[in-house]
């Protein structure tokens, strides 16, 4: 299986990006990773809401393939601990998907499209965090889901 995260806009805090390409290349022991950034769209003072988040989710749905698996990062989604998260991934691996794909929306989350398109929506935390750490936090919980499932000492129960 492959899994790849798309994002909306690049991480321009050298330290986060830092310790995104540290997790990136620890998570490559274990699985095919991908990050995708699809840039900011430009002038999005001229656009509503509504409209910033349709023009995001058909750059978001170009990135897909017909067998992708959609899964966003949204804040109603379901709620995993890390070992819970691990186990899901094995269902996934089990399952034969090929590509599983998770995306982080915009500052005003996805489309309705994206949404009718998406097989399932996770939740990190009832907090909100930014788009940048979000990325961050989401690889590291995919290194540590596959510790979890080697039975790597990465993890601490």
């Amino acid at each position: 299986m492959n899994i790849k995260l798309i994002a909306i806009g690049k991480t321009d805090n050298k330290s986060l990006q830092t310790l995104i390409d540290d997790y990136t290349k620890r998570l490559s022991f274990y699985i095919k990773f991908d990050l995708e950034i699809i840039p900011d769209i430009k002038n999005v003072k001229n656009l509503s809401e509504s409209q910033q988040k349709e023009k995001e989710g058909e750059l978001i749905l170009a990135k897909l393939s017909a067998t992708d698996q959609l899964i966003l990062l949204d804040e109603n989604g379901k709620n995993f601990s890390s070992v819970g998260f691990s186990e899901e991934l094995q269902k996934k691996m089990n399952s034969g998907v090929k590509t599983l794909v998770f995306v982080i929306g915009g500052p005003y989350g996805f489309s309705e499209t994206v949404y009718k398109k998406a097989q399932g929506k996770v939740s990190l935390s009832l907090m909100t965090f930014s788009h940048q750490m979000v990325r961050l936090f989401f690889i590291e919980q995919l290194y540590r889901g596959f510790t979890i499932l080697r039975n790597e000492p990465y993890h601490h129960q």
